[in-house]
């Protein structure tokens, strides 16, 4: 069977909170969108039933900064998960200049399920793989 992830794309424009000392994005804000990429993805493809029932944290977070983001450059978040295993998803996340193309950052996140109640992992189900798919 062939997996056919489903892309979500997220886009923001970069505001001088964004900012770092240098003029352009901080590397904690890149951070920051690739949790909220992944979050808004989760919040907008579950049902309510299943939001209830898990919750997804992150394990680790891998990310290479390739061009600087400046004040007034519009931005595209692009995620998608490509694999998972028993408890846990990778999730990858492509930054790019949304006017030039140009990547300016990738990530590679690593998510952990966890029962709602418990806080202890859980096993990723055929029907919550199927969340992210096409």
């Amino acid at each position: 069977m062939e997996i056919n992830p489903e892309i979500y794309e997220k886009k923001l424009v970069v505001t001088k909170k964004h900012l770092d000392k240098q003029e352009h994005v901080n590397n904690v804000e890149y951070v920051q969108w690739v949790q909220e990429v992944a979050e808004e993805h989760w919040e907008a493809k579950a049902t309510e039933e299943q939001k209830s029932k898990v919750v997804w944290v992150v394990v680790k977070h891998e990310i290479s900064y390739k061009k600087e983001a400046l004040l007034g450059d519009n931005i595209s978040l692009k995620t998608y998960v490509s694999d998972t295993t028993h408890v846990t998803s990778t999730r990858h996340v492509i930054i790019k200049n949304a006017d030039t193309d140009k990547l300016l950052a990738e990530a590679k996140t690593i998510w952990c399920l966890l029962d709602a109640d418990t806080k202890k992992p859980v096993k990723i189900s055929e029907e919550l793989k199927r969340v992210f798919l096409q």
